[in-house]
């Protein structure tokens, strides 16, 4: 594994390492290893302008994997802290934690997401107690069964809530509506997960597992421009909250009108999750 940052420039490798110190701070770690864009060197901080005339402003994440020893079960706790705490950064802070054996397991069955990180990721700590089994590679075969059967169990059970959530408008039932849409968002993002790389977060937070598909597919992670139109930010927090909420606070509030465009972009989403997912079905061909 690399343990370099000489790649990046030198305010990129202070701010790196200053999250790592206060992920140590948080968490008694075993290994941190930054993973994706930052440290295979692809990294994008730019402006572009859309279609119609709107310019927006793409900067990709830094994305850490904190192997630990143990589960804690403090771990949503600690994540959180440790996201407070780094929220100063302009780059966006992307956190996974995980014990050694969940990675261990990962590997040894040659889940992409593990193996991609242990084979492109920076070592910036490591204890020294801890090591990853050698990871299983997959056939090309093998790759894509996987990706499709991933594919045909996510995608058609968001199909299924965005149907009931029409439904749901239809029936004025704006509250139970917006919980649906959640449930056919998490799918979406889900399935995008899966398919690219084999794995997704244990999590139903909108915000996090919209943020991990940047990656794969920016199509799928711009469907909500949450970081530049006040609107759509506004639609995709009502998403978000939806899923507790909606059910459970009589003060959450949706209207007609906000279903109704929350139905329409997820639709769009829906549409562009098939279409990156086939594309990355396809590629398994090549």
């Amino acid at each position: 594994m690399k343990t370099s940052l000489l790649h990046l420039p030198l305010e990129k490798q202070n701010e790196i390492l200053a999250i790592t110190e206060i992920i140590k701070d948080v968490v008694n770690p075993e290994k941190i290893i930054l993973f994706g864009s930052y440290a295979k060197g692809g990294y994008k901080e730019h402006e572009y302008t859309t279609s119609d005339g709107t310019r927006y402003e793409y900067i990709s994440d830094y994305d850490f994997l904190v192997v630990t020893q143990e589960v804690s079960p403090k771990v949503a706790d600690q994540e959180s802290t440790i996201l407070d705490r780094v929220d100063r950064y302009r780059p966006p802070v992307n956190l996974e934690i995980h014990s050694i054996d969940h990675i261990n397991e990962g590997l040894s069955w040659g889940q992409y997401f593990f193996a991609d990180i242990v084979q492109e990721g920076v070592l910036i700590y490591d204890s020294g107690s801890t090591s990853f089994v050698e990871p299983k590679v997959l056939t090309i075969e093998e790759e894509k069964e996987k990706a499709q059967r991933y594919y045909s169990i996510w995608f058609p059970r968001a199909q299924g809530f965005l149907k009931t959530a029409k439904f749901n408008l239809s029936e004025q039932d704006f509250k139970l509506g917006a919980f649906m849409l959640h449930q056919a968002s998490e799918c979406l993002y889900s399935t995008i997960l899966l398919v690219f790389t084999g794995y997704k977060p244990k999590t139903h937070n909108l915000k996090k597992l919209r943020n991990k598909t940047k990656l794969y597919s920016l199509e799928t992670f711009l469907i909500f421009k949450t970081e530049a139109d006040a609107e759509e930010k506004h639609l995709f927090d009502l998403l978000k909250r939806g899923y507790i909420e909606a059910r459970y606070d009589h003060r959450y509030s949706i209207t007609k009108d906000e279903l109704e465009s929350l139905l329409r972009k997820v639709e769009e989403l829906c549409k562009a999750v098939e279409i990156a997912s086939k594309e990355k079905v396809a590629s398994l061909d090549a």
